[in-house]
């Protein structure tokens, strides 16, 4: 039935026999089920792009479809057949409660809708995917709509649980009392959506109302609402009676207060203890993958090459690849269980003393994930000067990119088989430091919501609370993929050609005879020490490894910086990997990877945690003791390193005075977070 492509693929604009493109809009408001609607269609998972000139993201798919011989579209194609087959463009717009917009998700649909848009050309025909449990609620939309003028068709959602739970409505009374056709579905059942497809061959052959309806909020509007409710025989669903029993609990100020920090502080339990093996698995395959590469590989350049960047530094992210999967995973499952919007009305109350609504908690929760995301999720908020004090406070929540930093360092700080009775030691740093980057993003918020030029008051806050619904597996398990997809693309990409780099300022320049001369004396040491052959000759390489790296092109670089990072006990290989961190947070971790690989490829973890200060007053101490770590772990809380976030920044804000000042106030943020951890636990530890 559908041959599907993404928007810009190589298919022509023209089906075989010449019928053009139709253009179909799905429209309707958060939660209706459009989206799965969407993708039930399509075969597609959001492919994504921006509307022109505007930072919306927009979301198109193309389908074949049948067409019925009497269409316009089947004209001159020749007596015989009965249908012929067209392309269809479906795009699935933003979320939206009205055409008179709030927001600049509801701005984008009513102008796109209206032909305002401007590089944009309005769809031919809309779709209203309407949930049919709230039918009434979505009616304003609907009358909105039905004024445009074009062919518009009613899609009702969640009719497997409006029957569920009592509910009763008549798809073709609604079709009547609207004056178009309308089709009962359920979203996530591609058989149910057959007569959408249908629908879609010949949205010029669509009823159209003899009236339309008022769309002015008044008595006139609710006689309307009132009048089709009833000619679609319209009984509203019981109320979710499991719903309501866990909501008395979850929205509670105080037990739901404790019930959310219980499921945070479980969530990191989780990640920790559920990830621990996998990731040892993953670290023994890149052990294992070292020792066969230095076996096999007789060439120095390539096995130094593979060893070190590809292995100790690719490899030493991947490793991390275990805890990333399960935190998308979890969030996935919070996200369709129906929990988010819950924690996002119980934490209004808290957002409005930093200045902002409950709806500003979606974007600081998304940027959990990334903070680009978090950051473009504030385009519901219907206030530009709250979406901009989102911005500027949403990169310190810890996103996904720390995730694998955190990992390392509390490894570093913390040993793996530390408790306290059934709590995970690491797993409890972890949610401290995700508290601490949450309660940073909120007091910077309220710091910017009461500067000059972002101050307002609050706007009034809405949100729908679906029912709690067990997660279709299939959802959850594409959301995690592709999140998890996003990271493994950068470490394919960014990650790969950073480590590349690296490797090249690492190894150049060789200083070979120098080199050759370390490698010669520390034999000899180890010999006269009694070590054997082969340990000696792995002692050796490794020092002389050592010695080219202490006189590199990156320790030059590192050196050069130093000085800025000295007192927070950082030295010049922490430096090196900083600066690379800029292109993406995980750099550091590839970077000191790599770094461990070079002096002992078997077990890179091992060979950073015996690291000393090679110069300097700490000379021959421990360089990841406990105060240069904690100092690094709050570095991390608070520096801005991330180019992708600071060109969002620019983008939302349309211009550069908000993303510098980000990157200002959060460099100094972690620098002095850094410099009193460091001085601190200095003090603690002697």
């Amino acid at each position: 039935m559908s041959d599907c492509h993404a928007p810009g693929s190589d298919a022509s604009d023209v089906d075989e026999v010449g019928s053009p493109i139709e253009s179909v809009a799905l429209i309707g408001s958060p939660n209706a089920g459009k989206t799965s609607v969407f993708n039930g269609l399509t075969g597609l998972r959001l492919k994504t792009a921006n509307y022109p000139g505007v930072t919306l993201s927009r979301s198109v798919g193309r389908c074949r479809v049948h067409v019925p011989e009497h269409s316009t579209h089947a004209e001159g194609r020749g007596a015989g057949t009965a249908t012929t087959t067209a392309m269809i463009n479906l795009e699935d717009l933003p979320g939206a409660y009205s055409l008179d917009p709030i927001s600049p998700d509801e701005r984008v649909v009513a102008d796109l809708l209206a032909g305002d848009l401007d590089g944009a050309l309005p769809p031919d025909a809309v779709i209203v995917v309407v949930d049919s449990t709230v039918l009434q609620r979505s009616l304003t939309l609907v009358a909105e709509t039905l004024n445009l003028d074009i062919p518009v068709a009613i899609v009702l959602t969640m009719t497997d649980e409006m029957e569920h739970r009592g509910g009763r409505i008549d798809p073709s009374g609604l079709g009547d009392a609207l004056g178009v056709p309308v089709r009962a579905v359920v979203g996530t059942k591609k058989s149910t959506l057959e007569p959408v497809r249908t629908l879609l061959g010949d949205p010029d052959s669509w009823s159209r109302p003899a009236v339309n309806p008022p769309t002015d909020s008044g008595p006139m509007l609710a006689d309307w609402a009132a009048s089709v409710l009833a000619m679609a025989d319209y009984q509203p669903p019981r109320a979710h009676s499991a719903t309501s029993r866990v909501d008395r609990v979850l929205l509670h100020p105080v037990f739901g207060t404790l019930a959310f920090l219980a499921v945070m502080f479980v969530f990191f339990q989780v990640v920790f203890t559920v990830a621990a093996p996998f990731q040892d698995w993953i670290e023994a395959f890149f052990g294992w993958l070292g020792t066969v590469v230095g076996d096999h590989v007789t060439q120095p350049i390539l096995g130094d090459f593979l060893s070190t960047a590809l292995i100790g530094g690719v490899g030493g992210v991947l490793v991390f690849v275990p805890q990333i999967v399960l935190m998308f995973l979890l969030i996935a499952l919070m996200e369709n269980v129906g929990y988010m919007s819950r924690a996002a009305f119980l934490t209004d109350r808290v957002m409005s003393r930093a200045g902002l609504e409950g709806r500003a908690f979606v974007a600081m929760l998304s940027s959990f994930a990334c903070a680009v995301p978090g950051i473009m999720a504030a385009r519901t908020l219907p206030s530009s000067k709250d979406r901009i004090a989102v911005a500027m406070s949403a990169p310190l929540v810890t996103c996904s990119a720390r995730l694998p930093v955190f990992v390392l360092l509390t490894g570093l700080l913390i040993p793996s088989d530390a408790r306290f009775g059934p709590i995970h030691a690491q797993g409890a740093a972890m949610f401290a430091l995700y508290v601490l980057g949450g309660v940073s993003a909120m007091a910077a918020a309220a710091v910017f919501k009461r500067s000059r030029p972002l101050r307002s008051g609050l706007m009034p806050f809405y949100m729908e609370m679906p029912p709690y619904r067990l997660p279709a597996v299939k959802s959850v398990a594409l959301m995690m993929w592709d999140s998890t997809r996003t990271f493994l693309r950068k470490v394919g990409k960014i990650i790969l050609l950073t480590s590349i780099v690296l490797w090249i300022l690492l190894s150049l320049p060789a200083h070979t005879a120098q080199a050759e001369k370390v490698r010669q004396d520390a034999t000899a040491v180890a010999v006269a020490h009694g070590a054997s052959p082969d340990d000696a000759a792995a002692t050796a390489d490794a020092q002389a490894r050592s010695y080219v790296m202490d006189n590199s092109f990156a320790a030059s670089i590192g050196k050069a910086v130093e000085p800025v990072f000295a007192p927070l006990g950082f030295d010049w290989r922490i430096d090196i990997g900083i600066l690379g961190s800029f292109s993406a947070r995980e750099v550091v971790v590839s970077t000191l990877g790599q770094i461990g690989a070079a002096q002992d490829a078997d077990d890179p973890s091992a060979a950073l945690a015996g690291m000393t200060y090679t110069d300097g007053p700490h000379e021959g101490r421990p360089l990841f003791g406990p105060p240069t770590v904690v100092a690094l772990l709050l570095f991390f809380v608070y520096a801005l390193q991330c180019m992708s976030t600071v060109g969002t920044i620019r983008r939302e804000t349309n211009s550069w005075r908000w993303p510098l000042i980000a990157w200002t106030y959060m460099f100094v943020l972690a620098w002095v977070a850094g410099f009193l951890g460091y001085q601190i636990t200095a003090a603690i530890t002697g």
